[in-house]
């Protein structure tokens, strides 16, 4: 068992490069989004 296959991603095939890399995509856009969102409500931009 990988490292990967543990703790909230307990499922077979967690540690696949696909599905990491698919999990990374919704993370790192939903920051960006949040960032976006932050620096619009901050300044008038746009």
């Amino acid at each position: 068992m990988s490292d990967l296959n543990r703790g909230i991603m307990k499922f077979d095939g967690a540690d696949k490069p696909i599905v990491v890399a698919v999990s990374a995509v919704f993370i790192f856009g939903g920051i960006l989004v949040l960032i976006l969102w932050a620096l619009s409500s901050a300044y008038a931009v746009g």
